[in-house]
């Protein structure tokens, strides 16, 4: 027989629950104590305030939302008359009646709601239903108010966003199903374990939340990440240049130069053997190069963008010149690396330098008129509190870049993480794209600060002689260039609707191609995938939506698309080459030690 007055094997120690909490109680205290000298010593020197100029934005909408009472009267009954309906529904449902069908539903893709509870039981039914008419009214109200300029009215829509996806039901203990039974069922272990995962994220933050988004153990750079074999066969400050072992006896004439953003690491298309693009670009007899930016520390707070042309794809080609003896190269920029390759192949093009065979842009803004969702961060107020935080360091913190990115997407890079890791207390699962993603760079000041103001804010690049580099104006459009572009139907960093101005701007043949999914996912879809598709069209009319009424989708990667257009412009095959055959000589095997520098 069982002893009923057996302990629970399944209950805590309380001796060691009060151990936990004490050790927890005393790391919370001293973080807190950090945290708030710091913001003391902050507040002395006068650097409290709103660095992104959000009250003032907010103060704006609010005047001008009352000055039409009526609009808002006619929101309020709205909102009412739908609470009306779902309170009948619920009592309904309660009662034992036939249950009605949803007077709003979340969107399609809304992960947050994907537990079963949310639609079997009515109190979490109603919840989930009362949330989402607030958000949609809330969001409608502001979206509609009149007399807004532009840029008050997309910072009023994007953080009333942020605030709308905070209030979620699914944010909180009380109100989540799937964290109510995990606090039940582990009799509060998960809340404790939470707890600690936060602390510990404080701790590494520095009193900022550093969310971990993944098991950072489970990657090693080099080892089982940007594992694709090759050499580094030259360096200078700014990068390293890795030339990849080739795969096949024989190659295209022309070699494949890569340069990619410097806002993350180039490993985003060497992640693992399945989903590597240069891996598979290698075993298409491309004889691959590719850009490995220095992580920046103070001491290169002023390098300019035009320092970044000239120490990276300008001193790249030089390079691969003489490590292969080819000067015709095609070249693919990745992001802010393909707006630098737009610029550089402006100068180019105005010194009589014909090294560069074929362009291809991946997810790539060089009109920034419509720059999307980020240009929420770029105005005058917050440029000039960014360049006071800049200029003290020397460099842009890697974490704030990161901050700013994942705020586009919260509710999946911010607030599933914030259930899993503090209410359910449970560790993230090891992710290579999140590992990466995790992985930031740091920006140095005087770059970084061009780059903003004159692309972001004042739209600088477009405009014919907008902005000189080493003494050359640069004018895209004498840009004669075989040129690639691929963009994404769902990029929340480059629009593709805005990406695709570039096709009315270039002066050579431009191929516009448009991916499925989002900036990474749409640009790293190995065939083997079978995900997404890809829309094409041999017309290149004015506007995105007129190419896109009349683009053929095509299912699948967009990869052996691209390879064939490249392939056009691959000059023949040769012998492979092998890094060190030609006058560099190997440094270092890839994936080089300029990558491996992390930010503590």
């Amino acid at each position: 027989m069982t002893d009923k007055h057996a302990p629970d094997e399944n209950r805590p120690d309380p001796a060691e629950m009060s151990k936990t909490m004490a050790a927890i109680a005393e790391k919370s205290q001293k973080i807190m104590s950090d945290f708030m000298a710091r913001h003391a010593a902050e507040d002395a020197q006068g650097k409290s305030g709103d660095p992104l100029n959000i009250g003032q934005a907010f103060l704006e909408m609010t005047t001008r939302m009352m000055s039409d009472p009526t609009r808002m009267m006619q929101a309020q009954m709205a909102l009412w008359t739908d609470y009306l309906q779902l309170w009948q529904n619920a009592s309904q449902r309660f009662l034992g009646g036939e249950q009605a069908g949803p007077v709003v539903e979340p969107e399609k893709g809304d992960r947050r709601f994907k537990d079963e509870a949310w639609q079997e039981s009515y109190i979490f039914d109603y919840i989930k239903q009362s949330y989402l008419l607030t958000a949609r009214w809330l969001q409608s109200t502001v979206h509609e108010v009149e007399g807004l300029d532009p840029q008050t009215a997309k910072k009023v829509d994007f953080y009333t966003r942020q605030f709308v996806d905070a209030m979620a039901p699914s944010n909180f203990v009380m109100t989540n199903p799937e964290v109510l039974r995990a606090t039940i069922d582990s009799k509060g272990e998960n809340l404790v374990k939470g707890l600690e995962n936060l602390l510990e994220d404080l701790e590494r933050g520095d009193g900022k939340l550093a969310i971990r988004m993944t098991d950072m153990e489970a990657f090693t750079i080099g080892e089982n990440i940007a594992t694709t074999p090759g050499k580094v066969v030259f360096q200078n400050e700014l990068m390293q240049l890795i030339q990849y072992s080739p795969t096949t006896e024989e190659v295209y004439r022309r070699p494949l130069l890569i340069v990619p953003p410097w806002i993350n690491k180039f490993y985003i298309l060497d992640l693992r053997e399945k989903n590597s693009f240069i891996k598979w670009a290698v075993a298409q007899g491309q004889t691959v190069f590719v850009v490995s930016w220095v992580n920046p520390d103070e001491t290169l707070g002023q390098k300019s963008f035009e320092d970044y042309m000239l120490g990276g794809p300008l001193a790249a080609l030089d390079a691969i010149e003489k490590a292969t003896g080819e000067k015709e190269i095609n070249v693919i920029g990745y992001c802010i690396g393909g707006t630098l390759m737009a610029a550089t192949l402006s100068y180019m093009t105005a010194k009589k330098d014909k090294r560069v065979n074929s362009i291809t842009y991946f997810t790539t803004l060089v009109d920034f008129a419509e720059a999307g969702e980020l240009s929420v961060f770029i105005d005058e107020e917050q440029l000039q509190a960014l360049e006071a935080q800049m200029n003290k360091k020397g460099y842009l913190d890697g974490a704030a870049m990161s901050t700013t990115f994942n705020m586009l997407r919260a509710n999946d890079l911010i607030w599933s993480f914030v259930v899993n890791n503090y209410l359910l207390g449970k560790d993230p699962f090891p992710f290579d794209l999140l590992y990466w993603n995790s992985d930031s760079t740091r920006m140095p000041a005087a770059m970084h600060s061009f780059y903003l103001r004159k692309c972001y804010q004042e739209n600088k690049l477009v405009e014919p002689g907008g902005i000189t580099l080493k003494g050359v104006p640069i004018d895209l459009s004498t840009i004669k260039t075989p040129t690639f572009i691929l963009s994404t139907r769902e990029d929340h960093i480059a629009p593709w609707k805005s990406t695709y101005a570039a096709t009315q701007i270039y002066g050579g043949p431009v191929k516009f191609v448009l991916s499925g999914s989002g900036h990474i996912a749409g640009v790293i879809n190995p065939p083997a995938a079978e995900k997404y598709g890809y829309w094409t069209n041999s017309r290149k009319p004015k506007t995105a939506d007129k190419w896109l009424e009349s683009a053929e989708q095509t299912p699948g990667s967009w990869w052996p698309h691209w390879e064939e257009w490249i392939a056009k412009h691959g000059g023949g095959k040769v012998a492979a080459r092998k890094p060190g055959d030609g006058k560099l000589k190997v440094i270092e095997d890839a994936p080089g030690s300029y990558v491996k520098v992390a930010i503590k």
